[in-house]
């Protein structure tokens, strides 16, 4: 009863605050829904509005989940995909609305599916299918989609994404570099803008934070320093190896 308190507390001020984030009379009864301390485990603090970090990723504040999902749009029944599974919380909104064998979420972490799976069976949402993919490929087995979201930024919307949308279908992504804002897509042409957002890139194999190293220029500075080492010879090699 207590963390039921404070989810409609929180809905309360997302939609009433001056940001109004929380539009959508759908988006609001989901919220009140989802227990959120499901998913971060932060007790009392996972209803305050605020960001979170999970496995060296950013866990979106729930200002920001509202208006992802306001702008997706989504009805009951429609196919979804989330792209960037997270903990698992924007897929749970998502289930409230559209049921939650119609959700379906990837992430190119292993790890972060594992905590994803597990974190919306103990919340009710065993049904969401998570899968390990890159996200850019999206998940075509299980296309087409009504309604695609990315939470990762990107200069243009990956095309096998565009592909897989049904016809009439909405895909939502943060657009841009450092000065990103949140577009809707339809029929392949921006049908609308959300507002300024900050998001981390869209990730490639590689990239992801469990991995060994977290892109390609690490482990290739890493090699030119070796052979630069290994090149030296005589007083410079020494110099260097005294200091």
């Amino acid at each position: 009863m207590e963390f039921a308190a404070f989810r409609a507390e929180m809905v309360d001020s997302l939609e009433h605050d001056t940001k109004a984030a929380v539009q959508a009379r759908a988006t609001a009864r989901a919220m009140r829904e989802v227990p959120r301390h499901e998913f971060v485990e932060e007790g009392r603090r996972a209803y305050t509005d605020q960001s979170l970090e999970h496995r060296g990723t950013r866990v979106l504040a729930p200002s920001t989940v509202g208006r992802l999902v306001d702008a997706l749009a989504a009805a009951e029944d429609d196919d979804v995909l989330v792209v960037g599974a997270g903990v698992g919380y924007t897929a749970a909104v998502l289930a409230e609305i559209v049921g939650a064998e119609r959700v379906h979420a990837v992430d190119i972490d292993r790890q972060v599916v594992y905590d994803a799976r597990s974190n919306l069976a103990d919340a009710g949402y065993g049904d969401v299918l998570v899968d390990c993919r890159d996200g850019a490929r999206g998940l075509p087995e299980y296309a087409p989609f009504d309604r695609v979201l990315v939470e990762a930024a990107a200069v243009d919307p990956p095309t096998a994404l565009l592909d897989q949308l049904a016809d009439g279908g909405r895909l939502v992504y943060p657009e841009g570099t450092t000065d990103q804002r949140l577009v809707a897509i339809e029929d392949r042409e921006t049908a609308s803008v959300h507002g300024p957002v900050a998001f981390a890139p869209l990730l490639v194999d590689g990239e992801q934070a469990s991995a060994l190293e977290q892109n390609r220029t690490v482990r290739e500075d890493r090699e030119r320093a070796a052979k630069e080492a290994q090149s030296r010879k005589g007083w410079e090699q020494d110099w260097i190896d005294w200091e």
